[in-house]
């Protein structure tokens, strides 16, 4: 038996006091008052609400080795991003991954893929392939339903998917930007019972009162918490914690802590908050995490003061899996898998004729997954639109990466490239090739780099160039997470010694593509309108 002494808040009970944590065959035998115990806090583990593991560009077991540094147990994981490259052979990588590792990952069925069908995807998972996943003791809720104009059109297949996860009692995770009022009300009610899309307190309230749980989200890219946090007060029971997407250099300098520590600061009640990073989640998707509760899996966290949220050591199941900088679990042997077509693109691909001089351009905004959209003039030479990079308004293309076909290409402004391009095969939701540059050069250069390497994220500035390979789906590394940090803030220094002042070029780069986010977006067939869900002729 082991015994682990210190000042115990419990959450479940609001209470908080001097104790120790009896500790046998893995589970909490008893919990009980001491004296003269350390200065030193023992808080459940954290879980993050909704997270999609690959946009960390990490797999599941190498996460899992900087996420347990910042006191995360557990996470709510929708394999969504390579079930949309790799199909159900992309989620059962991701299941057998994280088995290796102590951390708790609860894979989700992925209920889109693809999520639209005005884009190419490397897959589908059509109504019995979401059936068979949900029938898995792995699979632990539908993911998010992101076809919300599906479910408010009653359509069949979307509905079918929805019934198959409440007759297994598993639950159903929304995925509605911008809806409130009576449509919120009519999405909730088709068995839908969360929402990380609210960016607004008053569309977040619609859904509250509509009988949703809302996860606030503080990723790399979209940031709600500003926004949001203030109904903690208002709905206490009813929040939680969730970071979305969260690259490398952010999840290495925290997670789900930095979110618990900077409520705190605000005043917001210890309980509470810790309702919301810890028991929610593991209440409403009946994940087998402990709670600090006699009985429970030996799941918990010890920091220096809850104000901080420094973490000292991490325990699962019983065991200490990390302690005041060592991770005691090492590197795990990893296979891979993919699905990319490479092949060489050119400067002429990227040339858009038109005779149409007033051309709709995608205005990006840092910080978030919406975009604006506004019409300019721009100037027609040889019957080619050309970009204006000395007023910011770029390029902006995608490249089909699982069949050679012409790029798509558009304009876009706010990404302040001076002299050069970025690109990535992280585009979600299908994961083609996105890129934006100041000239059609930079553009095929910055492609190629991505093609060679069957994915990654690449940089060209000048005659200097740059690559970070994703051979994992084409938006993972298997190599550490810290080997992947560097790589990351290097191609990001270079985004920036172009111009840019965006907190996360790459990260929004990546969501360029998102179809199912207003208001403009690029897919690979085209400009797309995605609050009417329709192409825009340029």
């Amino acid at each position: 038996m082991k015994t682990v002494k210190g000042i115990i808040v419990d959450p479940v009970n609001r209470d908080t006091f001097s104790g120790e944590v009896e500790i046998e065959h893995g589970r909490i035998k008893q919990i009980k008052k001491a004296d003269d115990v350390p200065q030193r806090y023992i808080l459940p583990g954290m879980v993050d609400a909704h997270i999609h593991i690959e946009s960390s560009m990490l797999i599941p077991s190498e996460f899992a080795r900087l996420a347990v540094q910042h006191g995360t147990v557990a996470t709510v994981s929708d394999p969504h991003e390579i079930a949309n490259v790799c199909g159900k052979e992309g989620v059962e990588y991701m299941i057998e991954n994280g088995k290796k590792v102590p951390l708790k990952f609860y894979f989700g069925a992925p209920s889109c893929v693809p999520a639209t069908p005005f884009e190419t995807a490397g897959a589908v998972l059509d109504v019995d392939d979401v059936k068979e996943l949900l029938e898995r003791d792995e699979i632990h809720y539908l993911a998010e339903m992101m076809n919300w104009p599906g479910v408010l059109n009653d359509d069949p297949d979307v509905l079918a998917k929805i019934e198959a996860a409440l007759k297994l009692g598993k639950p159903v995770d929304g995925h509605a930007p911008g809806l409130n009022g009576e449509r919120a009300r009519k999405y909730a009610s088709a068995g839908i019972t969360t929402d990380h899309e609210s960016f607004t307190r008053q569309e977040a309230i619609d859904k509250l009162e509509a009988g949703m749980l809302i996860a606030i989200r503080e990723g790399s890219a979209a940031k709600n918490y500003e926004a949001l946090i203030d109904l903690l007060k208002d709905y206490p029971g009813k929040m939680m914690f969730c970071s979305d997407d969260k690259h490398p250099d952010d999840l290495l300098r925290g997670h789900i802590n930095e979110i618990v520590s900077r409520t705190l600061a605000r005043g917001f009640d210890l309980y509470d908050v810790l309702h919301a990073s810890s028991v929610l989640p593991v209440q409403h998707y009946k994940l087998k995490v402990g709670l600090l509760q006699p009985g429970d899996p030996a799941d918990f966290i010890i920091v220096d003061n809850p104000e901080s949220m420094n973490v000292l050591e991490t325990w699962i199941d019983g065991e200490q899996v990390y302690d005041k900088d060592t991770v005691r679990f090492g590197d795990i042997a990893s296979s891979r898998i993919n699905n990319f077509k490479s092949y060489e693109v050119s400067a002429e691909d990227f040339k858009l004729y038109s005779e149409n001089q007033d051309q709709q351009i995608i205005v990006a905004n840092d910080g978030e997954l919406i975009t604006g959209s506004k019409t300019v003039t721009l100037q027609i030479k040889d019957g080619e639109v050309l970009a204006a990079p000395e007023k910011d308004i770029l390029k902006i293309a995608v490249v089909n990466r699982y069949e050679k076909q012409p790029p798509a290409v558009g304009f876009i402004t706010n990404f302040g490239l001076k002299n050069g391009a970025i690109a990535s095969s992280v585009g979600h939701d299908s994961h083609n090739i996105i890129v934006v540059g100041t000239s059609d050069e930079f553009l095929s250069r910055a492609v190629n780099l991505i093609m060679e390497n069957e994915g990654g994220i690449s940089a060209v500035h000048g005659e200097n160039e740059d690559v970070l390979p994703l051979p994992i789906g084409g938006i993972m590394s298997d190599d550490s997470g810290e080997i992947v940090a560097r790589g990351y803030e290097r191609l990001s220094k270079i985004s920036r010694e172009m111009g840019s002042t965006l907190k996360a070029p790459f990260m929004l780069i990546s969501f360029m593509a998102l179809l199912v986010i207003p208001s403009l977006k690029m897919s690979d067939k085209g400009l797309f309108d995605g609050e009417n869900f329709e192409f825009v002729d340029q």
